[in-house]
């Protein structure tokens, strides 16, 4: 057989020189991070161990995987699988496929779209007492995530079902209220039944009492992750702006690892809580995988996402305490993810060695990143502001709140073509774009495109837009100078600043631009 080249997280398709390679993927590549296009046929610009895990080749613990280069295509689709969002690509030179190498099995992919939610940050109405619509002060889409292993055995499991029970009544479910499934974990997770299929108190609680002990072991990590993937779909009853939670009962301790189910959850928005029951003895602790495993698998380990039961008898006292948590959504800190609680402003460079052709190539570049983001009256914003001498905004934060209004707009901008003065226009749309959302929810993002040596100091302006809380990615090309793309670049500079010698190149810098946002945002919520 062929020798494998070790490769990493990070390197794409069009890295590679043969036609056909074998490859070795490491083990733990941080899933958020990959950026893969297409499905199946993945345009050159993926990273290979995404494209491998995306297609259901590979897991999260690497692997052989053999890749093929393939001609290019008119258009990639977005396909959620196996934890990995992969992104729309329209026209791409090259393309691969990925199947098993000589060392491993194929694994079968799962998972499909699952669009994630954010609080709304409406004022809290009055407590109204309509039945039918449930306690409308309680936003929330939950998913009980019971165990049904032979740790808990029949008896402790019927116990289990009263404590739901006596939690789904006091959330006070109904049409405008809270909303609840029930997920199984055993050897294979069971969605026994969906948000959308109950909106009454009493429906749901003869669903539980209907519910058949499973057995099996506790792999609580892949009845997590399959949750986080498949449970909060549109079409099973997620509703949108609703924080998505998931309860995760276990009874002494899981039989497989929680890290990468904690990770994928997060990547989807969902807010993970832990009410651990009977927690294992010191003599037990020999058998638990992972010690840490609560704290890796909930939304944040602040303490507020985790939750104890000495056993199963007398829990009644514990039912308010629990409530009282899942219904408080300013606390739900997962639902906000760099896909949708982002404001992102494109300062487009308009001046006259630009040129029509080139400047449809930003513009191009522009719609490639806006269209990774989830753009909604509560989610993500986009603006775009064009500059030479003068300043013009295109549209501002306010204008378009659906993805496709956005990018249409983005495709009517008219080239203006005259001169460059950057730091002028810096200060403009730190004024009058980011202005106006200064107090808003979402992190401000300003990315800087210019193909030449500004008129005017772009250092100070740039100073100023950091200090309103704007992060700054500057992206050059052909004449623009790295001074200046250094200057009005956020620290770390490095991973700030773009350059490319010809405007063709913009397209492989997309995957970076949006990598880069969402580790800011990261890194602004630790």
């Amino acid at each position: 057989s062929l020798a494998s080249t070790a490769i990493t997280c990070f390197t794409r398709g069009l890295d590679l020189r043969k036609r056909t390679e074998d490859v070795l993927c490491p083990a733990d590549c941080p899933l958020w991070q990959f950026y893969v296009f297409g499905d199946g046929v993945y345009a050159s610009l993926s990273s290979i161990c995404g494209a491998a895990i995306h297609r259901g080749v590979i897991t999260n613990a690497g692997g052989a995987v053999r890749v093929q280069t393939l001609p290019g295509q008119e258009s990639y689709p977005a396909v959620n699988a196996n934890g990995i969002q992969s992104q729309v690509l329209s026209r791409w030179a090259s393309s691969f496929s990925v199947t098993a190498g000589t060392k491993s099995t194929a694994l079968e992919a799962v998972g499909r779209s699952v669009s994630t939610a954010r609080p709304s940050t409406a004022k809290r109405p009055k407590k109204t007492l309509d039945k039918k619509a449930g306690n409308k002060d309680c936003k929330a889409d939950i998913a009980f995530l019971i165990d049904g292993s032979y740790n808990i055995g029949q008896r402790r499991f019927n116990l289990q079902k009263n404590f739901v029970g006596k939690v789904a009544v006091m959330l006070g479910i109904g049409t405008e209220g809270p909303h609840v499934g029930v997920v199984q974990a055993s050897e294979h997770p069971k969605i026994e039944f969906y948000l959308k299929n109950f909106t009454a108190t009493k429906e749901v609680l003869f669903a539980i009492k209907e519910l058949g002990f499973r057995g099996g072991n506790s792999n609580t990590g892949k009845a997590l992750k399959h949750t986080a993937q498949k449970f909060f779909s549109l079409e099973n009853g997620a509703r949108k702006g609703i924080p998505k939670i998931i309860v995760v009962f276990l009874d002494g301790w899981p039989s497989d690892d929680l890290e990468e189910a904690g990770i994928v959850a997060r990547e989807f928005g969902v807010n993970v809580f832990i009410v651990s029951v009977a927690k294992p003895t010191t003599e037990e602790l020999g058998m638990v995988q992972d010690i840490g495993f609560v704290d890796k698998a909930v939304c944040r380990s602040n303490g507020f996402f985790s939750y104890q039961m000495p056993t199963w008898f007398g829990t009644t006292k514990y039912v308010k305490p629990l409530v009282q948590k899942l219904c408080s959504h300013e606390q739900m800190l997962c639902s906000k993810t760099c896909y949708n609680s982002v404001n992102i402003g494109f300062l487009i460079d308009g001046s006259s060695s630009v040129g029509e052709s080139n400047f449809r190539l930003v513009l191009e570049f522009v719609s490639n990143v806006a269209k990774a983001f989830e753009i909604s009256d509560i989610g993500s914003k986009v603006a775009a502001v064009q500059f030479t001498y003068n300043q013009r905004t295109e549209f501002s934060f306010t204008d378009y709140f659906t993805k496709e209004k956005v990018l249409s707009a983005i495709r009517n901008i008219r080239y203006m073509s005259g001169g460059t003065a950057t730091g002028d226009a810096i200060s403009f749309t730190t004024r009058s774009v980011f202005g106006p959302v200064k107090d808003g929810p979402n992190k401000n993002f300003l990315i800087v495109l210019t193909d030449g040596q500004s008129y005017d100091d772009v250092r100070g302006p740039a100073a100023a837009a950091q200090k309103a809380g704007i992060t700054i990615f500057s992206v050059g090309v052909a004449w623009a100078p790295l001074d200046d793309l250094k200057d009005m670049a956020s620290e770390p500079r490095e991973s700030h600043t773009f350059f490319t010698r010809e405007f063709t190149g913009l397209e492989q810098m997309v995957p970076d631009i949006i990598r880069g946002i969402c580790r800011d945002f990261l890194d602004s919520k630790q």
